[in-house]
């Protein structure tokens, strides 16, 4: 047994320090994501509310047009597409899902910016398995979470133990999510 126990510190503790990085990021893009009702943890909306004198209608040159309105809103944008949503609006969309709506009448417009979330973006992005070998990379990962839960068990012998108080810290981890589950799936 003390054998098992020395092993278990050292593997701990060695598996703890290789994945205090790969622990962050999913947990930083945990926390994220559980709030998307809230926010868009990837993206920050910036919105610019302009007049323009340029001729949005149907019948203008509206290609022209737009990379005029373009060069005065949105200089560093690149158009992609437009349509009318109503008779008298246009929207006009650029790469990176960024938009400009334009009042065919009265020339007020709305430029919506998408500006990426520093380290959000990024951690959400792994946090989604972009890649078969990030895949392989988080499965390898997941089993070390299991091994650093297991390894635990065997770190400290007597009253604090799993026998001792671990033992009720462990069953209270597994029982708060079922009753969660229970009270969430009645």
């Amino acid at each position: 047994m003390k054998a098992l126990r020395k092993w278990s510190r050292i593997l701990h503790r060695d598996i703890g320090y290789f994945f205090i990085g790969t622990t962050l990021i999913y947990a930083l893009s945990g926390i994220a994501l559980n709030h998307m009702h809230d926010w868009n943890p990837n993206y920050k909306v910036e919105v610019d509310r302009f007049q323009t004198a340029i001729s949005l209608t149907k019948s203008s040159d509206i290609d022209s047009n737009i990379k005029s309105l373009l060069a005065e809103v949105a200089p560093k944008a690149t158009y992609k597409k437009y349509y009318y949503p109503d008779e008298d609006v246009i929207k006009i969309f650029l790469k990176g899902g960024s938009s400009v709506m334009v009042n065919t009448n009265t020339g007020e417009g709305r430029a919506e910016f998408l500006k990426k979330r520093a380290v959000f973006y990024e951690a959400n992005y792994l946090h989604y398995n972009p890649h078969s070998w990030w895949m392989w990379f988080s499965d390898i990962f997941a089993v070390a979470l299991i091994l650093f839960a297991v390894t635990s068990f065997f770190m400290v012998k007597g009253k604090k133990g799993i026998l001792g108080r671990g033992g009720i810290y462990t069953a209270l981890g597994f029982i708060v999510p079922l009753l969660f589950l229970w009270f969430l799936l009645k």
